[in-house]
């Protein structure tokens, strides 16, 4: 009998960190970008869901033919280029306000353009993991990559507020670009076998290799299930990124700093999500951890809705960061047993066009529902809203318990 390989491998520890640090900034941002349209620039709920919208119209318009021309060339040096252009698409945005030339069009025009620089990493960057991981240790390594992005969803917001309070929230981007920088290093450094890209031969056919993935994805490669189940989820989880912001700055009146200490509650609950995601991988199976997931995050929603009992109260701010725990802790149980499962039925030359297609069609729905969201709000009221996406949510739920995923293990 082989002995089973070390963990971690050597090179994992630098791209680990490079996603640690990078998700770090992103969790800045998300808060200061929020907190731009809402205050800065006197948005509602429908410019909260176009400026969301934007950030993943990419992947709706390019992510298909992104994932296959990853896949004909090495991982690394991509994920490299797309992330210092992400960095110098997030220094536009203060330089853009410091000569008070930044408006709801030019935030919505360079968020799209660091959507696609985003588009771009996360193909390569997802693909490149099963070739610096071995499939034994997928789920670990997930695991451990979603244990840092707890402690980045939970230190980011706590920062992102601060940062906002103290400079505003246009500066506060600038952390963010820093984190990129960062990132692209650690990748630069990281050293792993890769193949060379394709060189003479015919060029094949774009339309082929994306055929090629998304039959992968809906055809008989056992992922189709979850795969529509996610874009559903999506619908649900972009109604309730749109209300958020506005439910907790402006109907719950809670200051910038505070709604950041209660999006951190999430962090902690991802952190605890992702220390268990293992043992609650062996106990209830791959398909058991996610179903199980899905059924908390339709609670966790719930919870927030209710915190408008306690408007002008400190019952608010409690109920929305216990929500956002729960949410937190649904995220992280799930994430790492859906990326393995995906990655581990999926052979190493699709990786990119399955990764892709099945984000693509995630985004893309973020694209259509966001704006529809921030509508649906104006007109139904905030609460009315974040009860529409519980709903939603705990259909996901019936689809996967209604299937053979139920039963799922890697």
């Amino acid at each position: 009998m082989s002995a089973e390989p070390p963990f971690p491998p050597p090179g994992f520890r630098r791209f680990w960190a490079g996603e640690a640090v990078s998700g770090l900034g992103s969790y800045v941002t998300l808060l200061a970008l929020q907190t731009l349209v809402v205050l800065d620039l006197d948005g509602g709920a429908t410019e909260v869901g176009w400026v969301s919208s934007a950030r993943w119209l990419p992947y709706l318009l390019a992510g298909l033919v992104v994932g296959a021309l990853v896949d004909r060339v090495r991982r690394r040096p991509v994920m490299i280029t797309s992330d210092l252009a992400r960095a110098a698409v997030l220094l536009m945005i203060p330089a853009a306000w410091a000569a008070d030339l930044l408006t709801l069009p030019l935030l919505v025009v360079l968020v799209a353009c660091f959507g696609a620089a985003s588009l771009v990493n996360d193909a390569a960057s997802m693909a490149f993991l099963p070739r610096l991981v071995q499939r034994v240790h997928l789920q670990r390594a997930h695991a451990r990559i979603d244990g840092a992005d707890a402690v980045a969803q939970t230190a980011g917001p706590a920062l992102g507020g601060l940062l906002v309070r103290l400079i505003g929230a246009p500066l506060a981007v600038l952390a963010d670009a820093v984190t990129y920088v960062f990132s692209a290093v650690m990748v630069a450094t990281t050293r792993v076998d890769e193949p060379r890209d394709r060189a003479g031969g015919p060029v094949p056919s774009l339309r082929r290799e994306i055929s090629e993935g998304v039959r992968w994805v809906y055809g008989g490669s056992g992922l189709a299930r979850l795969a529509v189940a996610t874009h559903v989820w999506f619908a649900a989880n972009a109604m309730v990124l749109v209300v958020l912001p506005v439910w907790a700055l402006v109907e719950l009146g809670l200051s910038p700093s505070t709604f950041g200490l209660t999006t951190a509650a999430a962090g902690v609950g991802a952190l605890l999500g992702a220390s268990v995601s293992t043992a609650a991988g062996r106990r209830f199976g791959t398909g058991g951890a996610i179903i199980a997931a899905h059924a908390v995050i339709t609670v966790a929603v719930v919870v927030v809705a209710t915190a408008g009992a306690g408007t002008g109260t400190v019952l608010a701010p409690v109920l929305l960061g216990v929500g956002q725990g729960l949410y937190g802790l649904a995220m992280g149980l799930s994430n790492s047993h859906e990326m393995t499962f995906r990655q581990a039925l999926t052979p190493d030359a699709l990786q990119a066009r399955t990764n892709t297609t099945m984000r693509s069609f995630n985004r893309g729905v973020v694209v259509v529902a966001s704006p529809l969201a921030g509508l649906l709000a104006d007109r139904l009221g905030l609460a009315s809203a974040l009860v529409i996406a519980a709903v939603i949510f705990a259909g996901t739920v019936l689809m996967l318990l209604a299937s053979p995923f139920r039963h799922a293990r890697i």
